[in-house]
């Protein structure tokens, strides 16, 4: 299995254009026979496409230069060099592209097959046959080639979900994804056991189909580095709804805390994710003991006006309920997916 890796550095070289020909037309029986000097090629442009036969950056982690080919040289006989070859540079879809040096937005491929040039390769130079003229017949002198553009970029990937489970470490996500989905994440009894994102599909009973990620345990302070979770949050953003999971065990922390904990580094984050329809689910409900918890964070979404749930996905009970209220909801803005097949 790949390793997931969802930020890499890279630097990206176009190829230079190829340089004009200064050359003089020599043939027997052609007197005065001019300039025949051909134009350079271009230079290659380094392009980024989107492709769904990726997912991770893994590639781009450990090759971390890329360089078009440059542009031939011009020729005699008023031949033109040939343009230098693009160099494409694939990545998942999903993958944000900025410049390492100004942070500037220069493209997001949220969709399969989408390109963007992030390097122009250089025109080539004019060859002297382009500068001849009636009182200058015979120009000695082409132009050169110009550089192609070079810079240094940032590739990051945001994962593409329609749900985001989100919640503090071992609050249950992990056994949540794998109740519901036919994926297979690492659980153990102990926090950051998910170490990166997991994606997990959930079937409907008409065909229909959406998308869960997991999105690794945040703490306090995770905007600010803490933890695992600050290398996930911008997973959190591609999400259409967040189900936040608080585990309500019997000796679990007080619940209420543990929400408010998460969604105040959710909002110093970017205040845009608060923003986003959000669910209560109140997980290992088959160790609650006497209920104290339960009822208090009930009390306390009842208060704010949250959809609520309670759950054990270990049993799977009271899964159903969510799977339905997912679908009613992303069906308001149809935002489930329809395969193009059954299988």
């Amino acid at each position: 299995m790949a390793k997931f890796v969802d930020y890499a550095e890279i630097y990206v070289k176009a190829g230079d254009g190829g340089n004009g020909c200064i050359s003089f037309r020599r043939e027997k029986y052609v007197p005065r026979g001019g300039p025949d000097g051909g134009d350079g090629g271009r230079g290659g442009h380094i392009i980024i496409r989107s492709s769904l036969d990726l997912n991770t950056l893994l590639d781009h982690k450990y090759k971390k230069t890329y360089k078009a080919q440059r542009g031939e040289h011009g020729m005699g006989k008023n031949m033109h060099g040939r343009d230098g070859e693009d160099t494409i540079i694939l990545v998942p879809v999903g993958t944000v592209v900025k410049d390492a040096q100004t942070g500037e937005l220069i493209a997001d491929l949220d969709r399969p097959d989408m390109e963007v040039i992030v390097a122009r390769g250089g025109r080539g130079g004019l060859g002297n046959a382009h500068f001849a003229t009636p009182t200058r017949q015979a120009p000695r002198f082409a132009q050169k080639g110009e550089k192609g553009e070079e810079r240094r970029l940032i590739l990051e990937l945001k994962l593409l979900a329609d749900v985001g489970l989100i919640g503090l470490p071992n609050a249950g996500k992990s056994t949540f994804l794998k109740a519901v989905t036919s994926a297979r994440p690492k659980i153990a009894p102990y926090p950051f056991t998910t170490l990166t994102p997991n994606l997990g599909v959930v079937k409907t009973g008409d065909f229909k189909s959406f998308v869960i990620a997991d999105i690794p345990g945040l703490i306090e302070g995770a905007h600010e580095g803490a933890g695992l979770g600050h290398q996930f949050l911008r997973h959190v953003e591609r999400t259409k709804v967040l189900l936040h999971l608080i585990d309500i065990s019997e000796f679990a922390p007080d619940p209420v805390v543990s929400l408010e904990t998460v969604n105040k580094e959710l909002g110093l984050y970017s205040p845009l994710l608060l923003q986003k329809p959000q669910a209560i689910i109140g997980t290992k409900t088959d160790i609650m003991g006497d209920g104290r918890n339960l009822l208090k964070l009930k009390a306390y979404c009842e208060e704010k006006g949250l959809d609520f749930f309670a759950v054990s996905a270990l049993t799977h009970k009271g899964l159903e309920p969510v799977i339905k209220y997912l679908v009613t909801l992303l069906s308001k803005t149809n935002q489930i997916e329809q395969p193009l097949n059954n299988s």
